[in-house]
C-alpha cells in the first residue's frame, strides 16, 4: 500500500482543526489525527485542507458538454472541473430527443476518470419539465412524463446513481415518481407548480429541488410557491452561487434557513473556463459576457461557475462563514446523490478527495482519490 500524509489545518467534523495529520493509503483515508508529532515525510501545507467538492448539477466546461455524447469530450469536462475543486459530480443532460439523451447516457456510462473528477451519478434535467419554465432548455424536446422512456435510460447505466428533474404538474409525473422513487432521486424543478402541487410531489417521493429560486414559482406571502415548499420541507435543494442566478442576500437566507439541506451546484455549461463569446447549448446559441451565459432574449443559460468559485462567493458575497459553506459543497451533495458512505468528509475510510484552499479561498491544489489532479 502506498502511504501519503498531509499535515496542516483541516476541516474535520464540522470545524477547522489545527495540527491535523491525514494519512492516505492508496485511494482512501486510513487515519485522521491531531498531533504535533509530524512524520518527516508528511506534506506540510499552510492551506486549509477541505473535503473534495461534489457537484450534482453540471453540464460541461472547457468547451465540452455531456450532451456531446463523447467519451473524449467528457474527459475534458472531468479534467477541467477537477482542477477547480470538483472531485466528484453528476453528469447532467438536457431536454433532447430520445436518441440524443440515450447517446449521452451511453457515453457517460463508458467514461473513465483516472485522477480527474469521478462521475458518481447521472442527472437528467428534463425532458419531463414545464415549457413555461423551460429556461434555456429546448422547448421542442419537452414532453409528458414517460415511465418506459426513463426505464430504458436506467438500463443503459444500471450501476449509476440517478437524479431526475421533473415538473410535478405534468401529465404522468405522479406515476413516474411513485414507480421509480426507490431507484431515482426526483428533483422538483423547471416547474410552474404552486405550493400545494410541490408539497404533493414530496408526498409521492420527490426529495430534492433543482436550482432553488430559478425556473420555479417563487415565494409570496399569500402563495409560498415551489420555493416555499423547499424551505418548509425536509428535502434538499441546489443553489447556484454565482451572484447572478440568485442575489447574495437570498443565498445567505437559504444557507441560514437550510444549513444541512443546501447543495451548492454550478449548472456549468461548455463555456465554463473559456473567454466571453458565442457558444452552443444543445440547439441554442448562447452569449457569454461578464460572467453570465444568456440566450438572445436575456434568459440565463446555465453558468460559467466552478465549485471553487461557488464556495468563495458564498463567503465573500453572501457573507456565510466558511465552516457553514464547506459542507454545502461536500457533505450535503454526497448525501443527496447517495455517496455519503465514501465521500464528502475528511474521515477514516472516506475517499482521499481534498481541496487545498489559500487564505484568500483560492484553490492551491486538488487531490482526487489520493492523487494530485
Amino acid at each position: 500500500m502506498k502511504i501519503r500524509q498531509l499535515f496542516g489545518r483541516a476541516f474535520v467534523r464540522g470545524a477547522i482543526q489545527d495540527d491535523t495529520l491525514i494519512t492516505v493509503g492508496d485511494e482512501a483515508i486510513i487515519d485522521v489525527s491531531q498531533t504535533t508529532d509530524v512524520p518527516q515525510a508528511a506534506e506540510r501545507t499552510r492551506c486549509l485542507i477541505a473535503p473534495g467538492f461534489i457537484d450534482v448539477h453540471v453540464h460541461g466546461g472547457d468547451g465540452a458538454d455531456f450532451m456531446d455524447a463523447s467519451e473524449e469530450t467528457n474527459a475534458r469536462i472531468l479534467r477541467f472541473h477537477a482542477k477547480h475543486g470538483t472531485t466528484a459530480l453528476c453528469a447532467t443532460t438536457l431536454s433532447g430527443s430520445v436518441a440524443d439523451i440515450q447517446k449521452a447516457v451511453k457515453a457517460i456510462a463508458r467514461s473513465q476518470w483516472g485522477a480527474d473528477a469521478e462521475i458518481v451519478g447521472i442527472h437528467l434535467e428534463g425532458p419531463f419539465i414545464n415549457r413555461r419554465r423551460a429556461g434555456a432548455q429546448d422547448a421542442s424536446s419537452i414532453r409528458p412524463a414517460d415511465i418506459h422512456e426513463l426505464s430504458a435510460l436506467l438500463a443503459l447505466a444500471p450501476r449509476m446513481h440517478w437524479m431526475m428533474t421533473v415538473a410535478p404538474e405534468l401529465d404522468g409525473a405522479r406515476a413516474l415518481i411513485e414507480h421509480f422513487r426507490d431507484r431515482v432521486l426526483f428533483s422538483i424543478g423547471h416547474t410552474a407548480a404552486d405550493y400545494s402541487e410541490a408539497a404533493a410531489a414530496l408526498e409521492w417521493g420527490a426529495r430534492h429541488f433543482t436550482h432553488l429560486f430559478n425556473a420555479m414559482t417563487g415565494m409570496h406571502h399569500r402563495e409560498p410557491g415551489v420555493a416555499g415548499a423547499a424551505f418548509v420541507s425536509d428535502a434538499t435543494a441546489e443553489l447556484i452561487a454565482d451572484g447572478i442566478h440568485v442575489h447574495p442576500v437570498m443565498l445567505r437566507i437559504a444557507a441560514t434557513a437550510m444549513p444541512h439541506r443546501i447543495a451548492l451546484v454550478t449548472d456549468a455549461m461548455r463555456a465554463c473556463g473559456l473567454t466571453d463569446g458565442e457558444y452552443k447549448l444543445y440547439g441554442y446559441d448562447v452569449r457569454v459576457s461578464d460572467g453570465a451565459a444568456r440566450l438572445a432574449d436575456g434568459t440565463l443559460a446555465g453558468s460559467v461557475l466552478t465549485m471553487g468559485d461557488a464556495v468563495k462567493n458564498m463567503v465573500e458575497l453572501a457573507d456565510v462563514p466558511i465552516e457553514m459553506v464547506l459542507p454545502l459543497a461536500s457533505e450535503v451533495p454526497a448525501r443527496v446523490i447517495g455517496v455519503a458512505d465514501k465521500k464528502g468528509r475528511i474521515a477514516r475510510n472516506e475517499d482521499a478527495d481534498f481541496v487545498l484552499l489559500t487564505d484568500k479561498l483560492e484553490i492551491d491544489r486538488v487531490i482526487v482519490r489520493g492523487v494530485d489532479a
